[in-house]
């Protein structure tokens, strides 16, 4: 009985030290950013997951595509059914690694995040800067990068192709909270 009982606060002290090196996010910030001649357009995602691995650097990112809200609800349905087909491709994901995360100290820091971004069942490898700060209370992420809609296969009717930028800037803010 006396073994069963070192065995199990063992497994028990085990999952308590394992889950503090791994941070969670569930209401992460995404936006991206289209400015044209002819209109910028705007969307924003408040709902969107991260986990970092603060033992590896390692970070995964998902989010639904239908979570972006626009100012007009027609850009909204546009961007949903025509151009990035969310009722066939829900989710946009992130897998890479936050380099040299374990050398961070606790205060403001930049490092390079590398991994492979998947919009649209295409998949395109990502590397941009990032602003790190931990804290007593967790650890948030801030940064943005540029993307090319072609490189997503996201076609872009002539009739309102100068509407929409070729470029789209994505911007991301994460505040990650220890995980239970």
């Amino acid at each position: 009985m006396k073994e069963i009982n070192i065995i199990v606060f063992a497994l028990l002290f085990y999952n308590s030290v394992v889950a503090q090196d791994k941070f969670l996010t569930k209401e992460g910030y995404v936006s991206f950013f289209s400015h044209s001649l002819v209109e910028d357009i705007k969307a924003d995602n408040n709902q969107v997951l991260s986990i970092i691995d603060t033992v590896t650097g390692k970070i995964a990112i998902q989010m639904l595509m239908r979570s972006f809200m626009f100012k007009k609800a027609l850009m909204q349905e546009h961007f949903n059914e025509n151009y990035v087909e969310s009722y066939k491709y829900p989710k946009a994901t992130f897998s890479g690694e936050l380099l040299n995360f374990s050398g961070l100290s606790a205060a403001n820091n930049e490092t390079e995040i590398v991994g492979t971004l998947t919009v649209h069942g295409e998949v395109k490898e990502i590397s941009t800067k990032v602003q790190v700060e931990k804290g007593a209370d967790g650890i948030t992420l801030k940064g943005n990068f540029n993307v090319d809609v072609a490189d997503f296969k996201i076609k872009i009717p002539a009739i309102v192709s100068n509407n929409i930028a070729k470029t789209i800037k994505v911007t991301f803010e994460l505040h990650h909270k220890p995980y239970k």
